[in-house]
């Protein structure tokens, strides 16, 4: 699944790159018109003033070639979304591929997958080393570098912008964007990545809303019945234990109930994490993507768990007599039940 997963990521990110270059979807700001798959897309506004065409023609045309592809777009994606979550996110998404590459190159510089991770994550065969910060330092200085020009070819014609890039002839306009989104973009790649994706993206967090309204959609379902054996959970490439956990490129907890996995991006990693320590012993894996009626299911056993979980009674501890303090004397103790809300404070005395 993960080598799959890479070949459409790789993809993806190849047409985010080239597609300005081909004009199979970029806004000219010099002309004013929008390109799509190699066509230029009008709305037929300039017909309209010239009298080529009715006030009724233009007002077709604009919907047709405008708000109704929008809409199609949007609701499709949203639709997506709804069944699957954010499934772009995990599969497609140029940026969290970038976050993915980065996360690798740090753990090879310091354990970590996150500056702000307060331990760090065991894999087998890496062992951190100072010689990758310069690595992790110049990829996170090139790749803000790429998303700046990108970007500013997708408003600008790419031929005309890597021209004046080569030449030394940018404009100030220019010169001031890739120079300032370069500095924005690579801060954010080094600090801030994980961050952007869980609540600074517009398309992640639409993705994750949709996501948490629809009870039967695509779920990491953990089969709790045999949650004793994680205790022996560990792989290959985390030998460390909780296999599933450090998996997470989204530093998340996968056995957590849905609303603990909002950022959730659907990569499966997790999933496989498991089915290789769970299969190496010969049992069956504990997560599983569960969809429909079988997710609206694990979402019920997640409640009720939830509900037992705030019900149980507290557990009794051992107090002096009078003072509420813990004693470890065994002549005379309290027994002393935390109370629960609206009940009276139970209170009851045992010799030893």
């Amino acid at each position: 699944m993960q080598r799959r997963r890479l070949f459409f990521q790789i993809g993806f990110f190849a047409l985010f790159l080239l597609a300005p270059a081909l004009n199979l979807l970029r806004f000219d700001l010099n002309e004013a018109q929008l390109w799509f798959l190699g066509q230029r897309w009008s709305l037929g506004i300039d017909a309209f003033r010239a009298g080529e065409i009715s006030a009724n023609e233009a007002a077709m045309r604009i919907f047709l070639r405008a708000f109704l592809p929008a809409i199609v777009v949007v609701v499709a994606f949203l639709g997506v979304a709804w069944r699957y979550g954010r499934l772009y996110c995990g599969w497609l998404c140029p940026h969290f591929t970038l976050v993915e590459t980065l996360n690798t190159a740090l753990h090879r510089a310091c354990g970590k997958l996150s500056f702000w991770d307060k331990h760090r994550t065991a894999r087998a065969g890496v062992k951190p080393s100072a010689r990758w910060w310069p690595v992790f330092g110049a990829l996170c200085l090139g790749f803000g570098f790429i998303w700046a020009i990108t970007l500013l070819s997708y408003l600008l014609p790419p031929a005309t912008l890597w021209s004046n890039l080569f030449a030394g002839t940018l404009t100030p306009n220019q010169a001031r964007f890739l120079v300032l989104g370069t500095v924005v973009f690579t801060a954010e790649f080094a600090f801030a990545r994980h961050l952007f994706c869980r609540f600074g993206c517009a398309v992640g967090l639409f993705q994750s809303l949709v996501w948490m309204a629809n009870p039967k959609g695509m779920v990491v379902a953990f089969d709790r019945e045999h949650a004793r054996d994680c205790r022996t959970c560990s792989t290959a490439a985390y030998p460390g234990g909780t296999a599933c956990d450090n998996g997470c490129p989204m530093r998340l907890h996968p056995r957590n109930i849905k609303r603990m996995m909002f950022s959730c991006v659907q990569c499966g990693q997790c999933l496989d994490a498991c089915d290789e320590t769970q299969t190496a012993q010969a049992r069956e894996p504990l997560l599983e993507w569960k969809l429909g009626a079988d997710a609206v299911r694990e979402t019920l056993r997640q409640r009720k768990a939830e509900l037992e979980r705030e019900h149980a009674p507290a557990p009794l501890r051992a107090v002096a007599p009078g003072s509420g303090v813990p004693t470890s004397n065994p002549a005379k103790t309290v027994l002393r039940r935390a109370p629960d809300a609206g009940s009276a404070l139970a209170v009851t005395e045992t010799e030893h």
